[in-house]
């Protein structure tokens, strides 16, 4: 399997398909590049050179102990595309990867990128504080870390299930193998990178991140959202972004690359080309 070690010997690894103009792709907690598979199999089709990585105590990479912060996925993926040696890159994140994303780019610079794209991310912040007032109270991750440790495998079924898909929803048409897909991703992970990474997600503040950045970044998102709520986050990051755009899917759920592969895959293309 390709991989790659970084400074502090986490094995991080990669799969890179094809060629062209290179789009990397980072996946959601706590997934793993395989959530990708219906952008890569897309893009690859389209004459596109298509990267997406293990996230560190994610799916195939190092079920390392520590460094399960957003400094650390940044850094990650900066060794990444630097062993790689990418130009030009488009960069996509989702959800976690987002945060990933953004904290890349204002923390190692744009002479890399060309655009980026973020979906139903995390920024700018998604705890609730005093300067953020629309955020979820902690006790929400809380929960959620709770939840993790009691029984992370029912956990990572009951998820998938319900909300991150809006499976929940009336009427929803509900894909079993979706389910578990998601249900077996989150298991070749670590135990410990997820719990962490709640905190990562959850906590760490993109707002100065966002104002760095001055290529063109789309942020796509569903405005019914349950995971990462939509009036707290894309709206928000769309403004403070220098160059941002700003798109709203009506009806969409979370797992939306997934559910509503054809649509993003459509809009991320024109974003692209334009």
């Amino acid at each position: 399997m390709p991989t790659i070690t970084t400074k502090d010997g986490t094995e991080i690894f990669y799969k890179d398909w094809g060629s062209g103009q290179p789009i990397v792709f980072s996946h959601g907690w706590p997934l793993s590049a395989d959530d990708w598979d219906a952008q890569m199999i897309f893009f690859l089709g389209k004459g596109f050179r298509v990267i997406a990585h293990d996230r560190r105590g994610h799916g195939r990479s190092t079920q390392t102990g520590g460094g399960h912060d957003m400094d650390h996925y940044a850094d990650d993926l900066a060794a990444l595309t630097a062993y790689l040696d990418l130009k030009e890159a488009v960069h996509v994140g989702h959800s976690t990867g987002g945060g990933e994303v953004v904290h890349y780019i204002a923390r190692h610079g744009e002479s890399r990128v060309a655009k980026a794209a973020i979906l139903s991310a995390v920024p700018p912040l998604m705890v609730k504080t005093e300067a953020n007032p629309g955020g979820l109270p902690k006790d929400v991750f809380d929960g959620l870390q709770a939840q993790l440790a009691a029984n992370r495998s029912q956990f990572y079924y009951d998820l998938p299930a319900g909300p991150f898909y809006g499976y929940n929803r009336p009427g929803a048409k509900v894909s079993q193998p979706v389910i578990w897909n998601w249900w077996r991703q989150g298991m070749m992970g670590g135990a410990k990178a997820h719990y962490d990474g709640i905190v990562a997600f959850s906590q760490t503040d993109f707002t100065e991140d966002l104002k760095k950045i001055t290529v063109p970044v789309l942020v796509m998102h569903g405005d019914d959202d349950q995971i990462v709520p939509y009036d707290d986050s894309a709206p928000l990051s769309a403004k403070l972004l220098r160059n941002g755009t700003l798109k709203t899917y009506k009806g969409f759920p979370h797992g939306m690359p997934t559910t509503e592969a054809e649509t993003i895959n459509t809009d991320l293309l024109a974003f692209i080309k334009g």
